[in-house]
């Protein structure tokens, strides 16, 4: 079996001053991956610490540097899921979490139940081990910024931008076992209202994975991914027989059409075929395996 690990860091209209910075970070937090999987260790551990570089960097929004909620805190969401068991663990709505995709680890491992929100699962990290952080150590100056001139667009009117900034960050991989796994996290959209969750932390919606079919990771608006069950939708269509590249087209094209959404999809298959797709102006985006390493903002198709 070839290895292979897949990472985006958001669907949206990256503006040229961050494309670089996105572009580097990809290639980091596929770097992270990769040193896992050429190890022979498991795709779940290669997702896992993808993200968390991606967790750590303020050019995304997960983690460090996360979109703002209305009353100017960083709430985030993530999920982890294991394709081989179909165990996954997820958080919602976190605020004192420095990496959330390690608190969803952890309740993949240690707990029987799949999904922790807000304070219970801080609580539950905290009893695991986890250090937790004051929220204003994850709000940076920019994310200010941003949040002041949504909330004045608002009060004037004025309509948000088509493509504003979806950063949320995801890894897929299948290691040497041919095991699959999928890991997305986030810290949702510019003045969102407190206690909002989207796509990325729900099972099926904006994370999924299963041997049987398929990985996924989801970018984007989040509210007509989970109105689709967009990754579930994808991987069934693998399981079908479908070709990841041809497939991530139509899920995103089912997604505009059906629903007038806009994001972008990161699909893998056991064979370590893959596929890549984004309606936006830009996703970022990189590949590994022992082919070939690729990183890119754009690609020469867009739907």
């Amino acid at each position: 079996m070839r290895p292979t690990i897949l990472v985006h860091g958001g669907a949206w209209a990256i503006p040229d001053d961050m494309a670089e910075a996105h572009k580097k970070g990809v290639r980091k937090a596929l770097d992270a991956g990769w040193d896992v999987l050429a190890k022979g260790g498991t795709a779940l551990q290669a997702v896992e610490e993808a993200v968390v570089v991606m967790e750590d960097d303020d050019t995304f929004d997960a983690g460090y540097g996360s979109f703002l909620t209305r009353d100017g805190r960083v709430q985030m969401d993530a999920m982890i899921m294991d394709g081989g068991t179909l165990r996954a663990g997820g958080v919602g709505c976190v605020e004192r979490i420095r990496n959330p995709i390690r608190a969803a680890r952890l309740i993949l491992s240690e707990s029987p139940h799949v999904y922790f929100v807000a304070e219970g699962a801080e609580i539950f990290a905290q009893e695991h081990g986890m250090k937790l952080c004051d929220n204003s150590e994850l709000v940076i100056e920019r994310e200010r910024i941003r949040l002041r001139e949504a909330q004045a667009r608002a009060a004037s009117g004025s309509p948000d931008p088509t493509f504003a900034g979806h950063d949320t960050v995801g890894a897929v991989a299948v290691d040497v076992g041919g095991h699959l796994a999928a890991a997305t996290s986030t810290g949702g959209t510019v003045n969102k209202a407190p206690g909002r969750v989207g796509d990325s932390s729900l099972i099926g919606s904006g994370c999924y994975a299963a041997d049987s079919s398929a990985a996924v990771s989801c970018t984007g608006w989040g509210e007509p991914i989970m109105k689709l069950v967009l990754g579930k939708w994808a991987a069934d269509r693998i399981a079908a027989g479908g070709s990841p590249e041809t497939t991530a087209r139509e899920a995103i094209g089912y997604l505009a059409s059906r629903l007038n959404g806009h994001g972008g999809m990161i699909l893998l298959d056991t064979q370590g075929r893959y596929g890549i797709a984004h309606n936006t102006p830009r996703m970022a985006w990189g590949v590994r395996n022992d082919d070939q390493e690729l990183v890119g903002l754009k690609l020469e198709w867009m739907l």
